[in-house]
């Protein structure tokens, strides 16, 4: 290590106390972090790229400073599904730290990256006082049935109002008006778990039948629209 002439001269005075760095929760532990080693914990991060035409949400499992298990989410950007498949391969594996200086194809992504990295190094994570914390495959929770992202997409003009397209239920079929022309209610299909149904043999007529669902007082209406069509 080099020293510059002034920092050589210079007489030496003795270091304090050194506590070491401020402890953070851990899967139900108080950890002192000295290395990329001592992180372990499941949380989320949110990221966006510079023209901010789409967004994703980064969810990583990470024990002992390895990426064990990744859910790469996004929307809005038709190049980021290819990124995120990318995405996909390229984490598991790695360090925190690698991940962090990693190419991860879409800048939403990295970004995402590093939001969720600032999160889990500080101990805010979902599992932080979970002890042993979350299991391998516990990603998959904040899919649900039928392991679909939970979307919502509504398009609203000044002179035609608000459409229903999506709803974390599922995919919007029907919007239902009062006799003033105001939403009251709306009927949907389940997606997920329909094409789970026609996975494991059910007609697609059926399993569409099966997984139609509505909410608030749909049957109540004084009009039913098709929000993609009319």
């Amino acid at each position: 290590m080099n020293y510059t002439h002034e920092v050589e001269k210079m007489c030496i005075v003795k270091k304090g106390p050194n506590h070491g760095p401020a402890p953070i929760p851990e899967e139900g532990q108080w950890i002192k972090s000295k290395e990329i080693a001592d992180i372990s914990g499941l949380t989320h991060g949110v990221g966006w790229c510079a023209p901010q035409q789409g967004a994703c949400k980064l969810t990583l499992n990470i024990k002992k400073g390895i990426v064990e298990e990744a859910l790469v989410e996004t929307l809005g950007c038709s190049g980021m599904t290819h990124s995120a498949a990318m995405a996909a391969e390229i984490l598991p594996g790695k360090t925190l730290l690698e991940c962090l200086n990693t190419d991860l194809v879409c800048d939403a992504i990295n970004t995402a990256m590093r939001e969720l990295f600032l999160q889990i190094v500080y101990g805010r994570t979902q599992s932080a006082f979970s002890e042993d914390g979350l299991s391998i495959g516990a990603g998959l929770e904040d899919l649900g049935k039928g392991l679909r992202s939970q979307i919502g997409t509504m398009y609203s003009t000044n002179v035609k109002g608000v459409r229903y397209l999506e709803m974390a239920e599922g995919y919007v079929t029907k919007i239902a008006l009062d006799d003033e022309g105001e939403v009251i209610g709306y009927q949907f299909v389940k997606l997920g778990k329909m094409m789970e149904d026609i996975r494991h043999g059910m007609s697609a007529n059926e399993a569409y039948e099966k997984n139609i669902g509505q909410y608030g007082r749909f049957d109540n209406a004084a009009k039913y629209i098709d929000p993609r069509e009319e």
